[in-house]
C-alpha cells in the first residue's frame, strides 16, 4: 500500500502509449475474458468518448484505470482497476470521483455499473462508494464477435 508521503497518483485520460501497460493490469485484476479483446475494446472507446477513459499514473507507470460512458441517459463505469499491490490505498476511489466530476459536468444523472455476482470485493467497493442494487436484470447480446 502507498502512504501519504510518497508521490500522489495523477490522473489523466488514456493515451496510446497506455495500451501494452493497461491491458497487463486488467489480465492482472482479472478483468479480461476470453470474448472481450480487451485491445479492442480500448480501440472502440477511443472512438467514442475519450474523454472518459481515465488512467491513474504513479511513478511514469498506468497502475490504475476506469473507462467511463455516457449516451445522454445514464452514465456508465468499465474496467475500474486497480493493481492489486496498490488496492486500499484509495486510488479506486480517486478515479471514481474523477469520472463522476466529468459525468457530471455533461449533465449526467445517474451512473449504472455492472457487477459479477461472485465479485464481492467490488460489490463493497461500490457500496461504500453509495451505489446500491437496482432491481433489475442485466441481458446482452453480442453484435460483433471479439
Amino acid at each position: 500500500m502507498v502512504t501519504s508521503n510518497e508521490s500522489e497518483l495523477i490522473i489523466r485520460t488514456f493515451q496510446w502509449k497506455d495500451e501494452h501497460e493497461v491491458v497487463v493490469l486488467w489480465e492482472k485484476c482479472g478483468l479480461v475474458r476470453p470474448w472481450n479483446d480487451p485491445r479492442k475494446d480500448i480501440h472502440r472507446k477511443l472512438e467514442v468518448g475519450a474523454d472518459l477513459f481515465l488512467v491513474g499514473e504513479w511513478r511514469g507507470r498506468p497502475v490504475a484505470t476506469v473507462m467511463g460512458g455516457y449516451e445522454g441517459h445514464r452514465g456508465w463505469v468499465n474496467y475500474l482497476a486497480v493493481d492489486p499491490q496498490y488496492q486500499g490505498s484509495g486510488w479506486g476511489r480517486a478515479l471514481m470521483d474523477a469520472l463522476q466530476k466529468r459525468l457530471l459536468a455533461l449533465g449526467c444523472p445517474k451512473i449504472n455499473l455492472q457487477i459479477r455476482k461472485d465479485n464481492l470485493a467490488a460489490i463493497g467497493f461500490y457500496t461504500a462508494l453509495g451505489y446500491l442494487e437496482d432491481q433489475s436484470i442485466s441481458m446482452g447480446k453480442r453484435l460483433i464477435p471479439d
